[in-house]
């Protein structure tokens, strides 16, 4: 299974070269405020006509309208056959997806929560068995590095990953700190495209369940 990701296109998503592949995930920030429905509209759009046989979304924080009209905006996407998850799953070809959208509190934006045991509930919905996780924010340490002091990673989405040990885990969120890592049997992958200024990652599920090809993003053309 050939996965192409991205996350951050802020509405610049028409600037990007996809490359094909089986799987195409947004882990989130479709939206540049997110208020307009139109945003969100156009989005999907584009997701829809793009060659991948099964598209896979999950909201970030600037995806207000899955907070403020969570039907009218599951229904954009359900319209154009694309799979909206939020603490929820879906199976792919016998790959097991888990999408969920929360971050520790950043800026007063959608889907924040504090940090604790509010996200530690959120990642206890995480089942285990989870091929390919998908998330938002990343995990503390890994491709959480931000251009302000410290790291803006969540400490119990981190646990939570080490229990159910995922093959992949995709996230976006931290513009500054894309870039592939190998932890003990997750490749972690932050696919953030920072508005389009860098291009989609491309990772290869293989049978046995290993990462196998990884190419790292390009710049956007």
């Amino acid at each position: 299974m050939r996965i192409v990701a991205v996350a951050d296109t802020h509405t610049f998503h028409r600037d990007l070269a996809v490359p094909d592949g089986d799987v195409f995930v947004h882990a989130g920030d479709l939206c540049r405020r997110g208020k307009d429905l139109g945003e969100l509209v156009d989005a999907a759009d584009w997701i829809r006509d793009l060659p991948h046989r099964t598209k896979v979304v999950v909201a970030g924080n600037h995806d207000w309208m899955f907070l403020d009209e969570p039907e009218r905006a599951r229904a954009v996407l359900a319209e154009r056959s694309i799979r909206y998850l939020e603490d929820s799953g879906t199976e792919i070809h016998g790959v097991t997806f888990w999408g969920s959208p929360w971050q520790p509190e950043f800026n007063e934006w959608a889907f924040n929560l504090p940090r604790g045991l509010p996200l530690a509930e959120k990642w206890a919905l995480i089942p285990d068995g989870v091929d390919v996780l998908v998330t938002h924010g990343p995990p503390l340490g890994i491709g959480d590095a931000h251009a302000h002091p410290g790291r803006h990673g969540c400490e119990d989405l981190l646990a939570r990953v080490r229990q159910v040990r995922p093959k992949l885990h995709v996230f976006g969120h931290i513009h500054q700190d894309g870039g592939l890592w190998r932890h003990g049997e997750t490749t972690f992958a932050n696919v953030t495209t920072w508005e389009c200024e860098r291009g989609p990652t491309v990772v290869r599920l293989e049978p046995s369940g290993a990462v196998g090809e990884i190419v790292p993003p390009a710049r956007a053309s």
